[in-house]
């Protein structure tokens, strides 16, 4: 399944959020995360606080420096933002209608039954 959004500047946060668990998928620093999903630091922060409290993201040390993964909840998360995107993208299209989505990334599930999806994020700048 892959999925592609071309949209404007603004970022929904649910669809932030997606990104940062998209960037952590197999365990990242708060910095690349930070420049990777171009946020501020505060907002970086309000969002990670955010992903852990709903158990999507965990933060663990490894040699002293703090790494982010999601959860089975946050690729869980991540995955059904992604059938949404392409559910919207399919109604636009069919309608001709500009979408509203503000992300851009494609969504790669390269065997139909594992639940751990690929994914790689597109700059949509």
């Amino acid at each position: 399944m892959t999925v592609t959004v071309n949209t404007p500047k603004r970022r929904d946060k649910l669809v932030i959020m997606t990104e940062i668990i998209a960037i952590a998928k197999k365990g990242t620093s708060k910095t690349h995360i930070m420049f990777k999903a171009s946020l501020s630091f505060s907002q970086l922060n309000e969002y990670l606080t955010l992903l852990r409290e709903t158990g999507l993201l965990v933060k663990t040390t490894n040699d002293g420096k703090e790494i982010y993964t999601p959860t089975e909840k946050g690729i869980w998360f991540m995955e059904k933002q992604c059938q949404l995107i392409k559910l919207v993208n399919e109604n636009v299209s069919k309608n001709h209608v500009k979408t509203m989505l503000p992300l851009t990334y494609v969504f790669q599930r390269s065997e139909p039954f594992t639940n751990q999806p690929s994914i790689k994020l597109v700059n949509s700048l």
